[in-house]
């Protein structure tokens, strides 16, 4: 009910107001005006208030689905609508998004090994771990196992661990992980769950059982993941109300410690320990058949919820260029309460990502202001489910408002660390085309710095909501502050440690962090000029020849 309070009438009455006075200029200070050159002045006030309402305790950590992320996208919406954006959602400015959301019934994990004859009952959850089942509320899968080394087909890299085994109606067994020599953004895509599931699909399994290495144990200890155990899992719903992006071929599952793994080896040609040996030496182990069969079963429950994207356009000035767009993107989720006895069990994420979501807003009011609007058009869109795995932009890039093909790049903001006056940006994937010339040269033009990505090896290009439209082909990159300080006394680098040990995705991620509202400006002017620089450079952005994304998703 109170969604369609809040998002019924209140946005039927906005869209009205903006389809009326559209493209109209708010009442601005001096502050706040933006030339047609695109000499932007932010007004920090802004972006302060946009900030410390989105992360205030009456939205209850802005949980995908919740009253207090209606209230974030309601609040969003109002704004786009005052800044006269046309409404580019669904429904005025709202997209809304059902998902399924699965909770685990915890007392129904069973995996059973059956071997010669005698059966080995695996205890849940301190040998294995099962997720929630999206597809059935009563999961079951039984059979033999083949093991798959990584459980990859990169065929890019030369690769295919599937090569030379028949897994047809059986269950892989499959590292967590990928191999070492993979490179680190490439490996990631091979490497996702995603992929290793559509894989062992393609070679006819019927399911997948994870161990992990001691590689994996460093990065992230199996002892870590049983705090997630209570974790619902979540998937965007299609026209015939089913779970996106699953396989209803795939049974069942678990995620194995290392020593309930090793029971799994008894018997077969090669052990776990001599598998774990080829990757201590950078051997990729092949495949073999594993003794036994498995019978695993797991209940779930199972509820589907709705949840808005918030969508606005403003209208390119070029009679052409304006059918173009450049996207911004920003999330408006996070991650609910903390189960936690201390008093604060709310999780604001007042930098993840209330400072991203109000940049972008921000960014929107400056380019509504102009006397001359850009060339092209540009969309800002605000998306849920991010924490979810990064569904509300997985559904909008694939259920686009405006023909995919026609988004030309996408700009996204998630998490700027806004604590110091930093001296550059970085741009995650703009090595990836020609944007890196375009970042480099709005850069320049607000007096900072483009640095190359300094954490490679992580991967980011693939982990925030830039890369939904990357798998459709969108030129991205993922805006965040550099390291680098304006202030000799500072180390970045530290900074963006200290706060991803003490308050990410903690309810310390609120107000009262010492926020630094000239970083707020600068990283606001940034991206200000990057949408300028892309809305009305010449050409579109191309995908840098033979790269692999571009190759992989951009045709």
């Amino acid at each position: 009910m109170i969604k369609k309070l809040l998002l019924g009438s209140a946005i039927t009455a906005m869209t009205f107001a903006a389809s009326a006075h559209n493209h109209s200029t708010t009442e601005h200070s001096s502050k706040a005006h933006a030339s047609t050159e695109g000499a932007f002045s932010p007004d920090t006030q802004r972006i302060k208030s946009h900030l410390f309402f989105l992360a205030d305790d009456l939205l209850e950590g802005r949980d995908t689905g919740s009253r207090g992320h209606d209230i974030a996208a309601l609040y969003i919406a109002t704004e786009f609508a005052k800044y006269g954006l046309t409404p580019a959602g669904t429904d005025g400015f709202i997209q809304d998004v059902s998902f399924r959301k699965a909770n685990l019934v915890q007392e129904s994990p069973q995996f059973t090994l059956t071997k010669n004859g005698s059966t080995v009952d695996f205890a849940y959850p301190k040998q294995y771990l099962a997720g929630p089942s999206l597809l059935n509320v009563d999961a079951k899968v039984s059979g033999e196992m083949v093991f798959v080394g990584y459980g990859i087909v990169a065929d890019e890299l030369s690769h295919n661990d599937y090569e030379g085994v028949d897994v047809d109606g059986k269950i892989v067994v499959a590292l967590a992980g990928k191999p070492s020599d993979f490179p680190s953004e490439e490996g990631a895509h091979f490497a996702s769950g995603y992929q290793k599931q559509k894989y062992a699909v393609d070679n006819g399994a019927i399911g997948m059982i994870t161990i992990t290495t001691p590689k994996n144990e460093k990065v992230r200890p199996y002892q870590s993941r049983l705090s997630y155990i209570h974790t619902p899992r979540m998937a965007w719903l299609n026209d015939d109300n089913e779970p996106a992006n699953s396989f209803p071929q795939l049974k069942g599952g678990a995620y194995m410690s290392e020593g309930a793994a090793r029971t799994l080896f008894e018997g077969a040609e090669r052990s776990l320990d001599d598998v774990y040996a080829d990757l201590e030496a950078d051997k990729v182990p092949k495949g073999f058949a594993l003794q036994g069969t498995v019978d695993i079963s797991k209940k779930s429950v199972h509820d589907t919820i709705t949840s808005p994207n918030v969508v606005g356009m403003l209208e390119g000035s070029d009679p052409k260029l304006k059918d173009e767009y450049v996207v911004f993107s920003a999330h408006s989720d996070h991650i609910g309460f903390a189960k936690t006895v201390k008093k604060d069990n709310i999780n604001n994420g007042a930098m993840d990502n209330a400072s991203g979501t109000s940049v972008m807003l921000e960014t929107a009011r400056l380019f509504s202001e102009m006397s001359e609007k850009p060339k092209r058009s540009i969309l800002f869109v605000s998306v849920t489910g991010e924490e979810k795995g990064l569904l509300g932009a997985d559904y909008f890039a694939r259920n686009p408002t405006v023909p995919v093909t026609s988004m030309v790049a996408n700009v996204n903001l998630d998490m700027p660390i806004l604590t110091y006056e930093f001296a550059d940006v970085i741009a995650f994937g703009a090595n990836h085309s020609d944007l890196q010339q375009s970042v480099e040269k709005a850069a320049a033009n607000a007096d900072i710095e483009l640095s190359p990505d300094p954490w490679p090896e992580q991967a980011l290009f693939t982990r925030s909501d830039h890369y939904a439209f990357v798998k459709q082909g969108v030129p991205s990159v993922f805006m965040v502050p550099g390291l680098k300080s304006k202030d000799p006394s500072v180390d970045g680098s530290k900074v963006f440690g200290q706060f991803l040990s003490t308050h990410y995705h903690k309810p310390s991620d609120d107000i009262n962090q010492p926020f630094n509202w000239k970083a707020a400006e600068t990283f606001t002017k940034v991206n200000a000029q990057i949408g300028w620089t892309l809305a009305n450079q010449e050409d579109k952005p191309q995908w840098n020849e033979g790269d692999f994304f571009g190759e992989t998703f951009g045709k």
